[in-house]
């Protein structure tokens, strides 16, 4: 049986970047990113989209994500994303998600208070330091601190993240020059990796659980 927290990352979405014209005043141009998701063990499994608004120090990530496993047409698993994100700087002010994992629907809702962020789950309030990040590698910043919440189940996890290291990846054929970033739980075992261009956009990531590896990759 697949576990829902296999096909999310970080938090680890991002096409080719869209860029829309912004109203007159302080926001800037809306950004969308969709990657091709793929797990090591069952192929393409679907796409996961970013949607960025900044507006001065504020930025707004609104995340959309459709998987889908079937074997000889038969659906073994289906889940369903629609989740917000609310960030003064580098803090996270408040997170609305809904997941939907074969038919059963998962709501959370988080926000700032004083120099904690509390995410309220069907199975209680989970208490985070102010500078937590969710695992959703939209910008560098979230690759800054030692605490993430997994947007799905609202699970908290303590975590290290070693320096990038510049190299190459090949990315829908082209080879292109990125810093590499791993994120490993306190035990020494890897959790996540992220691959950032040059601009600091993650061309690349992956997540690591027992099911398998699952690859998000930017589409060109």
């Amino acid at each position: 049986m697949l576990r829902s927290t296999s096909f999310i990352a970080l938090l680890f979405g991002f096409a080719a970047t869209a860029l829309l014209a912004a109203p007159s005043g302080a926001q800037e141009p809306a950004q969308r990113l969709v990657y091709t998701v793929h797990h090591s063990r069952y192929g393409d499994i679907g796409t996961y989209a970013n949607a960025l608004q900044k507006s001065g120090d504020a930025t707004t990530v609104t995340t959309d994500a459709h998987f889908l496993v079937s074997i000889l047409g038969v659906v073994l698993y289906r889940q369903d994303v629609s989740r917000q994100e609310h960030w003064s700087g580098d803090r996270l002010m408040s997170f609305h998600g809904v997941t939907t994992v074969n038919g059963r629907t998962l709501e959370m809702t988080g926000a700032a208070e004083g120099d904690s962020f509390v995410m309220m789950t069907p199975q209680g309030d989970v208490v985070a330091p102010a500078s937590v990040k969710l695992a959703n590698p939209w910008s560098p910043a979230v690759l800054r601190g030692t605490t993430l919440l997994t947007p799905d189940r609202g699970r908290m996890e303590n975590v290290t993240v070693k320096k990038g290291e510049a190299g190459a990846v090949a990315i829908n054929g082209h080879n292109m020059q990125v810093k590499r970033y791993e994120i490993d739980r306190l035990d020494g075992s890897k959790r996540y990796e992220v691959w950032l261009d040059g601009t600091g956009i993650p061309v690349m990531f992956s997540v690591y659980n027992p099911d398998g590896a699952i690859t998000f990759t930017l589409k060109s």
